[in-house]
């Protein structure tokens, strides 16, 4: 289902979510719900996106994620899981036609490692723009931004180099 609804304070709560299908709580520009949208993508799994306003909270929302925040992920049978990294390693257990993560207990702590050193940076994509917007000078958070990601760059030729990285 492509249809992406957008839902703030004072919205229904949808219906049940169809069957054969996952219905994952967004926002459109959040990295960490895109990151579960790519697991979901990735798999070919059937889902339905409906986006939430993060500042105008659901009271039914937070029916279903206390913290009111994205990625959840929604079943048919009513199970709610949220948390991006634990979102995806479920779809990656749920439906394992397609494995994303690897079956080594060392390679998947050093995805899981990676996964960390790169959410540190994600920040970056939503405060170097919003301080350029108030005209602020971001010189300083971009060259900060270089350097985690030269940083993270060597971390992956770290565990690539050892072997176990790649899937």
């Amino acid at each position: 289902m492509s249809a992406e609804k957008c839902l703030a304070k004072g919205s229904a709560a949808p219906g049940p979510v169809p069957k054969d299908y996952i219905r994952v709580y967004s926002m459109r520009f959040c990295p960490f719900a895109q990151r579960t949208r790519l697991v979901l993508k990735a798999k070919g799994i059937k889902y339905e996106t409906i986006n939430v306003h993060l500042k105008e909270k659901l009271d039914w929302y937070l029916k279903k994620n206390q913290f009111g925040l994205v990625p959840t992920l929604e079943t048919p049978a009513g199970e709610v899981i949220y948390d991006s990294p634990i979102t995806c390693e479920y779809l990656d257990e749920v439906y394992p036609e397609k494995k994303l993560l690897p079956s080594s207990p060392f390679a998947k702590a050093q995805q899981k490692m990676m996964l960390e050193h790169f959410s540190k940076v994600i920040p970056y994509f939503y405060k170097i723009p919003m301080d350029k917007k108030k005209g602020e000078d971001v010189s300083g958070l971009e060259a900060e931004l270089k350097e985690k990601f030269a940083k993270l760059n060597e971390v992956g030729h770290t565990f690539e180099a050892s072997g176990s990285f790649i899937h």
